[in-house]
């Protein structure tokens, strides 16, 4: 739980406002993504304003509620690791992603679809926090933004939102004037004081029918939208999907061995990436995405190469 309660928000800080409602909703099933939600809202206040006093104020409070977290959760590897912590972010993050692409591929146009894909391109911003995004994960960001201004804004229309990547073209999505109304995204926590319009004006109209999207792509269609911990809970009506686990890559059968290549210090580091990545990704049950990564690892250790 977080240290202690916020003062108001700054006008200044508008734009970190979704994020820091993000850390409050994930706090009890989530903690470690609601810690670097806070964590990406410091970094971006103290860039927008660290002078004014009523910024200062509400900064301070923000850091004292990371330092609780910090001392709380100090023994978990994704707190005190980066890449460790970086890999859970972008699994949650995908795995909010694929549940609302799953949902719009088949027509299942909904709130919780909406608010997912929203929250994805949020957890995206949040990635930040460890260094420039990847070309995919900035594509993500755009389509998600998007697919939840342009479906919400048809569902307001009384228009059916095509399902699927389509054409993008500028979209208005004023979250809490449509969450004030209960007729869009559901908010599980107090309504801020001021509004905010998120427009997605700056995305260039293109065909998206090309977008990539990242290995786990195939994740069930009954993924609930907060990705909640396993509860224990079994369910005679919803099972998992069977997933299909990729074939393992033939020329690793070859391969040299780690004894005749010169690793680099990169390249180890980047092996213990993709290992971090596979582990964060069997937390979810993910077997697709854990298998990639680890064949990266290992065609990596064994040729030097990726």
């Amino acid at each position: 739980m977080a240290a202690a309660a916020l003062p108001p928000l700054p006008p200044q800080f508008k734009s970190i406002q979704h994020h820091l409602r993000t850390a409050q909703e994930l706090d009890k099933r989530e903690p470690v993504v609601a810690y670097y939600c806070r964590l990406y809202a410091m970094q971006t206040g103290m860039k927008i304003d660290s002078k004014t006093p009523e910024c200062r104020k509400f900064l301070s409070k923000l850091m004292d509620q990371l330092e609780a977290m910090k001392k709380q959760f100090g023994d978990n590897e994704a707190i005190t690791q980066e890449i460790v912590g970086s890999a859970h972010v972008e699994n949650y993050a995908l795995k909010m992603f694929l549940y609302a692409d799953n949902e719009d591929r088949a027509g299942q146009f909904h709130k919780n679809m909406i608010k997912s894909f929203y929250t994805a391109s949020l957890l995206i911003d949040v990635l930040t926090v460890f260094g420039e995004l990847s070309e995919e994960n900035i594509q993500h960001r755009k389509y998600a933004r998007w697919k939840a201004a342009y479906i919400h804004n048809c569902l307001k229309n009384g228009e059916t939102p095509q399902p699927g990547p389509i054409g993008m073209e500028g979209e208005t999505f004023d979250v809490e004037r449509e969450e004030a109304g209960s007729s869009s995204v559901p908010s599980g926590t107090t309504q801020p004081a001021s509004s905010s319009t998120y427009e997605a004006n700056n995305i260039p109209t293109s065909n998206y029918t090309g977008i990539h999207i990242p290995p786990g792509a195939h994740a069930p269609a009954n993924t609930p939208a907060e990705v909640p911990h396993n509860t224990g809970v079994t369910s005679n009506t919803i099972q998992p999907a069977a997933q299909n686990v990729p074939l393992v890559d033939p020329s690793l059968y070859s391969a040299q061995s780690a004894g005749e290549v010169r690793l680099t210090p990169e390249d180890f580091a980047r092996a213990q990436k993709y290992c971090k990545y596979a582990g964060s990704a069997l937390q979810y049950e993910d077997v697709s995405t854990a298998v990639q990564n680890l064949q990266k690892a290992l065609k990596l250790l064994m040729t030097g190469r990726e």
